[in-house]
């Protein structure tokens, strides 16, 4: 039996791929199923309260179902992200209204309305079964149209701290999933389940002389990676790009940097010596290639975008963490996850003129780099997505 599903989700990277992640899950069938009605991931409705999982395991029975996605997202990056993938992709409008002036906060509240009555239009002529949202401002007209035409709507944070909208939209929601059950209190009333974050199943599962070799890298070379999230990150740019010399002579390195940066770092690539150059790999983005970029490095350099609370764990990659000091400040409790069980080091990004410090300590410290990694894979949940996948289906099926 087909079951349609609407997933909505936007803005940042670190709200789509977990979205494709549950989809694949969801097209492929075959999903656990609760055993009489109950999830062993959750407490009973509107508890607000969950007992954590082992690893996301769910005592279940095998379900047949399989699902045709339908992805309904704003005009940002989930388009191009999301016409890589065989799914249909609809447009609504959304607006952020947090950090707006007055007359820009008008014009989103406009576009929100606006989106509203789309999504009521196209959920009454596409009938899903359930919503699955995954944040950014596009998916509160999307769920407000789901609650209007009582479809069933799961939302996953991916952040330990909930935005405006998640934790608006989690009161009008069946059910929220979290990737830590710190979450819970930030979600009051909320049916919370814990489900941890869900990854591509690529990630974590390539060899890494394979990973290095497809990404033109020295295969025995110790190899730094640094990711400033999907849109860059200008300070850690700056902070690499500055220190160039020393961090090459320390480690080949792989610098995935935005559009934004990369014309100057580019410039700069060229300007370094050829025996420098060739140890410095320059990345405007990676999407195919990510997974082969997480296998390839012995440490990485990162914000802490609700991403890393999956990718890196599955990875089981070595992190430093650098939190973006803004937009309420919520990257500092991503990163409080990881560094607390042993996985990362938070650095802040104040103190940018301590990196390479900081990672010169840990690359030459393998004992810790090693310690770091398995802290890092205990911390995974590869059966995250199937969790979610698996709750959609049983929303969906209550709610036939």
């Amino acid at each position: 039996m087909l079951v349609r599903v609407v997933i909505t989700g936007g803005g940042t990277g670190g709200h789509v791929y977990p979205a494709l992640a549950v989809a694949s899950e969801l097209v492929r069938g075959q999903l656990p199923a609760p055993i009489d009605g109950q999830e062993s991931a959750s407490a009973s409705p509107g508890s607000g309260a969950s007992s954590s999982p082992d690893h996301g395991a769910i005592s279940a029975r095998p379900s047949a179902e399989a699902a045709e996605i339908v992805y309904v997202g704003g005009y940002g990056m989930e388009r191009q992200i999301v016409a890589q993938t065989p799914y249909r992709y609809v447009d609504v409008h959304s607006g952020a209204l947090r950090g707006k002036s007055p007359p820009r906060m008008l014009l989103s509240i406009w576009a929100l309305g606006l989106g509203f009555l789309e999504a009521v239009l196209l959920l009454h002529r596409l009938r899903p079964a359930v919503v699955l949202a995954t944040g950014g401002f596009v998916c509160a007209p999307v769920v407000a149209a789901a609650r209007l035409l009582r479809v069933p709507a799961l939302i996953y944070l991916p952040d330990v701290v909930p935005g405006w909208a998640i934790r608006a939209l989690s009161r009008i929601s069946n059910a929220v999933a979290v990737t830590s059950i710190a979450s819970r209190r930030y979600l009051p009333g909320a049916r919370v389940v814990e489900t941890g974050y869900p990854v591509r199943p690529e990630i974590g599962c390539m060899d890494r002389a394979e990973a290095r070799r497809r990404l033109g890298l020295d295969a025995q070379a110790s190899t730094l990676l640094v990711w400033g999230g999907s849109r860059g990150a200008h300070s850690l740019n700056k902070a690499v790009g500055d220190s160039l010399h020393n961090l090459l002579g320390l480690a080949q390195v792989l610098h995935i940097s935005g559009e934004r940066d990369w014309p100057w770092l580019e410039e700069r690539r060229q300007n370094l010596p050829p025996a420098e150059r060739t140890r410095y790999a320059l990345h405007k983005y990676l999407h195919e290639d990510f997974p082969a970029a997480l296998a390839a490095a012995d440490l990485v350099v990162s914000r802490a975008g609700a991403s890393v609370l999956g990718e890196f764990p599955a990875a089981g990659l070595p992190a430093i963490l650098v939190p973006y000091p803004y937009a309420g400040a919520h990257q500092r409790q991503n990163a409080a996850v990881l560094a607390q069980c042993g996985a990362a080091v938070e650095l802040d990004d104040d103190k940018l003129s301590n990196l390479v410090s900081l990672i010169a300590s840990l690359l030459q410290d393998a004992g810790r780099l090693e310690s770091m990694a398995a802290s890092a894979r205990a911390a995974a949940r590869p059966q995250a997505a199937r969790a979610i996948a698996g709750l959609a289906l049983s929303l969906a099926g209550r709610a036939r």
